[in-house]
């Protein structure tokens, strides 16, 4: 790492510079409505191979052109411009750790939540250490928050966009102030959705089970990530919609996410899930997720892309 996280360089409109000189209008309609789409990629250092991984970049820009797309953004950027910036950004830091890369297409200029334009980029490494607190937790003690998780009817959870995680915050919030690490949402028939950027797993008589994608959950490339390893490993997984009462009595849960990874649920509610530790499924799927980000396994090398040549 070449600069300290505070003076670290990001990619602002073409230019890489230290994170304090990145500025944007204050009147720009990102600033005042959260019009921006964006996604959090993983990269992971692999010591063995003295290479830095980002996963599945191809498959988080082609979600990212889809959130564009549905909130009708006229991007410029092509997945070349968005693999370009991010290498540059990455190598100009001289990072060799495992980071989270938020890179966000954002509207500009003194336009109205209408706008479509004029749209920017920005691209913003940081070690994965530095990012939030209830990513860096071993085990998670979870609530069901009396927030209901958006739908499709209302604001999608198919669109990653800076504004629809205003629903995750004051689920968020309401699960800090009661004492808790963080929440789980409902859906509007009250179905088990997701939790704060991130999505639920649970096991119960050794099944992998995850609501559907049609039960107000983000289209989560680390919930396919985790269906797909699970199926390899042998596990049976179904996606189906999970009742309430049905978390209290499950043998494991963990909530996943590019910047969570994956994390167990120690409890919801009170309600202690399984013996209150990491169950052996879910460390099981954890250490394969691990050697696939890592590029370590052989069957999932296509997931990752190489940063230094």
């Amino acid at each position: 790492m070449k600069y300290d996280v505070e003076n670290r360089r990001i990619w602002l409109k073409g230019e890489i510079l230290n994170v304090n000189d990145a500025k944007i209008n204050v009147l720009s309609p990102t600033s005042q409505f959260g019009l921006n789409v964006f996604e959090g990629i993983p990269c992971y250092w692999n010591e063995d191979e003295n290479q830095l991984y980002a996963f599945r970049l191809d498959d988080h820009y082609n979600r990212l052109l889809r959130s564009a797309k549905l909130l009708q953004l006229d991007c410029k950027y092509t997945k070349e411009d968005f693999t370009k910036a991010l290498k540059d950004v990455i190598k100009a830091n001289e990072y060799d750790e495992n980071l989270s890369v938020r890179q966000t297409l954002f509207v500009d200029g003194f336009g109205s939540w209408g706008s479509e334009g004029p749209v920017e980029m920005f691209v913003a490494p940081i070690p994965r250490g530095r990012t939030s607190a209830e990513y860096n937790k071993k085990g998670l003690n979870c609530c069901i928050t009396s927030w209901r998780r958006i739908s499709d009817e209302t604001l999608s959870p198919r669109i990653k966009c800076g504004a629809n995680y205003i629903n995750s915050r004051v689920g968020q919030r309401e699960a800090l102030r009661n004492g808790y690490d963080t929440c789980l949402f409902l859906n509007e028939v009250g179905k088990v959705a997701e939790g704060p950027g991130s999505c639920f797993f649970m096991i119960k008589d050794n099944t992998v089970i995850t609501p559907q994608l049609t039960d107000s959950v983000l289209e989560s490339i680390t919930r396919d990530t985790v269906i797909q390893l699970a199926k390899h490993m042998g596990y049976k997984v179904i996606e189906r919609s999970i009742d309430r009462t049905e978390l209290y009595t499950c043998d494991e849960a963990f909530l996943c996410g590019s910047a969570m990874e994956i994390t167990p649920v120690l409890s919801i509610d009170r309600y202690t899930i399984g013996n209150g530790d990491t169950g052996n499924i879910t460390k099981n799927i954890h250490l394969k997720y691990l050697d696939a980000v890592q590029g370590k396994d052989k069957e999932f090398k296509q997931w990752v892309t190489p940063i230094y040549e």
